[in-house]
């Protein structure tokens, strides 16, 4: 896609530099003050090093000690929350799919006067964002908390502290996934090791029930804890897990199905006196291509790794702060 320039000439006292510190960098560092998205980032971390600590003082060396299975179990279960911690940290820190600021501010006092003129020339989807000033691609989104317009965003996650959006759902999706494999394989730890200390206990040692007790009722608190904490954690990211997977097949951000929607209801309403609707929704493609598109054009086995993959394009043509259409 060809640079090009509004369709009339930018009078010098419309156009203003913008600074070097109110790039891409400093939008991307504005979106880390979130004060809510701190509370998250830090409750995540907690939560995970929490479950690792109970999972291996609590669960595996009291139960499987001396076997291979502790060593086992300990193994599997540091390395789903290595891949989750590796993920979430993709997540947090890679660009979402900022829309790149032009480096001086646009009038765009004659193209607002002229946007059936600019959609008869082939830019149909592209936007104005009013408080990024510049032009937005289609399927950009205004996001409040990180002050910028996100390509293809899909919502502000406060447990990132970041938008999700076109180039980082992938790691958003893996850090779903490994927490939910974590939520699983720490609740069938704690219950296996709960039935063999009530196994134990009914095989005898009664003598020494009176000294161990403070010791077991710390362990059966822990294990409650973790239990809950697995079964909330658990759910919820299966939910927005499967809701994930369902936008990226119908090809359909949740951002674009409220406002298909709303716009459903109102040309349902005056579909008897009005004209047909103008929008027209974007080619449906191929459910496996949708997933590529996200996910990356390599091996399916590498879709679980936070590898790095290309950033996904339409048509080979990549955004530029300004759209493509006649001077």
């Amino acid at each position: 896609m060809a640079f090009c320039f509004p369709p009339s000439p930018r009078p010098p006292d419309v156009t203003r530099k913008r600074g070097t510190d109110g790039g891409t960098k400093m939008a991307f560092l504005r979106c880390r003050r979130d004060p809510c998205g701190f509370i998250c980032l830090i409750l995540t971390y907690f939560s995970v090093f929490y479950a690792d600590y109970v999972v291996i003082q609590y669960v595996l060396i009291p139960a499987y000690s001396g076997s291979v299975w502790c060593t086992l179990h300990g193994s599997v279960f540091n390395l789903i929350l290595l891949l989750l911690l590796a993920c979430h940290s993709k997540a947090v820190f890679s660009d979402p799919g900022m829309v790149p600021l032009p480096e001086t501010a646009i009038d765009f006092s004659d193209l607002r006067s002229q946007n059936s003129h600019m959609n008869e020339r082939g830019c149909e989807g592209w936007t104005v964002c009013s408080r990024c000033e510049t032009y937005r691609p289609p399927r950009a989104h205004h996001c409040r908390v990180c002050q910028r317009c996100i390509r293809r965003m899909d919502h502000h996650c406060p447990w990132i502290n970041n938008c999700v959006g076109e180039l980082n759902q992938k790691y958003f999706i893996q850090f779903l996934f490994y927490t939910g494999m974590a939520s699983l394989y720490s609740m069938a730890l704690v219950v296996s090791a709960w039935v063999w200390r009530i196994r134990s206990e009914r095989d005898g040692e009664g003598d020494k029930e009176g000294e161990e007790s403070p010791s077991k009722h710390l362990i059966v608190a822990h294990y409650i804890i973790l239990l809950v904490e697995s079964v909330l954690f658990g759910v919820f990211v299966m939910v927005i897990f499967y809701d994930q997977l369902v936008s990226i097949i119908t090809d359909e951000t949740p951002i674009e199905h409220m406002r298909n929607r709303l716009m459903k209801d109102r040309t349902s309403i005056t579909s008897s006196t009005s004209e047909p609707p103008t929008h027209v929704p974007h080619t449906r493609k191929p459910k496996l291509a949708l997933l590529r598109e996200v996910f990356g054009r390599g091996s399916v086995f590498c879709w679980l790794f936070p590898l790095h993959s290309s950033p996904p394009t339409i048509g080979g043509i990549s955004y530029s702060a300004v759209p493509d259409y006649d001077v």
